[in-house]
């Protein structure tokens, strides 16, 4: 199966194993965007921990879930945020300002968004 956005894949497998209330998902591909946006996650402790299982394949990463998380996704397709407007790109998806974060890839890697000021 072709992959077409691999971290909508994985932040859709880990929302519906939230809704199902597992707590632990398996993430059958291992990408080197997907590692930086869960270590985001578990700062905010979204998620508890995460381990990357090497099968000599395409890799599975094991994640532990806290039961925490309402809802992830993924703003697709990727659009260029200039700083000036990023505030008004933070208040639209989220419910409220002390509610939730928005995840951003920029050049340096992937940040939340107040790292990505």
């Amino acid at each position: 199966m072709v992959h077409v956005n691999i971290l909508a894949d994985t932040l859709k497998n880990i929302n519906n194993a939230e809704e199902r209330g597992k707590c632990q998902v398996l993430i059958r591909t291992c990408f080197k965007v997907v590692i930086p946006f869960l270590t985001v996650r578990r700062k905010y402790s979204y998620i508890s921990k995460f381990e990357i299982v090497d099968d000599h394949r395409a890799g599975e990463i094991v994640v532990i879930l806290t039961g925490r998380l309402n809802r992830c996704g993924v703003i697709s397709p990727r659009l260029d945020v200039q700083l000036k407007d990023l505030e008004t790109w933070q208040s639209n998806p989220l419910l409220s300002r002390q509610f939730g974060f928005i995840g951003l890839t920029i050049s340096a890697g992937i940040m939340d968004q107040g790292e990505g000021r």
